[in-house]
């Protein structure tokens, strides 16, 4: 299978401490891939630097054809074809706490690929209905439960129709129940033809969601 994407030799150094080093991974399209290891080995670190959201000393990114080099994040204008390939969706959700679910879902079809707010909407409706959470369009992420609070981010993160999905530990605030919802659907969505790279410490997950699993150690 061809590599949705590639890292290789990645390296990121705070200060004196390399706080990831050598990362080298293929994630192919369709497949779910769980980076592991204990606290502090550089497991968001890497998500990051693949969303460009974290500048990295030594190796290279691929993400489907586009490329991130060593130094400086690149400036958001240059950035916009990464941001239609690479969806996040962060530990604790993150979404905006004035803003409605569908709100959340809709503000980077808006704001950065120019959507008028009907287009963005018709996306961010479509996107949560999937999600089973169609009918907590109008909430307020106050109001939502965790369960719902991940899907509406996991909406937000699919709305720009990413190839590629990045997860920063999605089972941390989840019951049993939940766990099991989430990994059908991880799956359906690599079904759809999409990369997953899930950060976790769930092994039990792992072993029955992911394809492979990539132990990170520490130095």
């Amino acid at each position: 299978m061809t590599a949705l994407l590639v890292i290789d030799g990645l390296r990121v150094r705070y200060e004196t401490r390399d706080v990831l080093r050598a990362l080298s991974l293929e994630v192919a399209r369709g497949e779910i891939v769980a980076l592991m290891g204990p606290s502090g080995v550089g497991k968001t670190t890497a998500l990051r630097a693949v969303a460009a959201l974290q500048p990295f000393d030594e190796g290279r990114i691929v993400v489907d054809g586009f490329a991130l080099a060593p130094g400086s994040v690149p400036p958001e204008s240059r950035l916009v074809p990464l941001r239609r390939r690479v969806g996040l969706v962060f530990q604790g959700h993150a979404l905006f706490a004035h803003l409605t679910a569908l709100d959340n879902v809709t503000l980077a079809l808006r704001h950065v690929l120019g959507k008028t707010r009907g287009e963005a909407e018709a996306v961010g409706e479509r996107l949560l209905t999937s999600l089973d959470v169609g009918t907590r369009a109008g909430a307020w992420p106050s109001q939502l439960s965790g369960g719902e609070a991940q899907r509406v981010a996991i909406a937000r993160a699919l709305a720009p129709d990413p190839h590629l999905l990045l997860m920063d530990e999605p089972t941390a605030a989840l019951d049993p129940a939940r766990r099991s919802t989430l990994g059908t659907t991880l799956r359906r969505l690599c079904e759809q033809g999409r990369a997953l790279l899930v950060a976790t410490h769930d092994a039990e997950f792992a072993r029955a969601n992911a394809d492979r699993v990539v132990m990170l150690t520490t130095a």
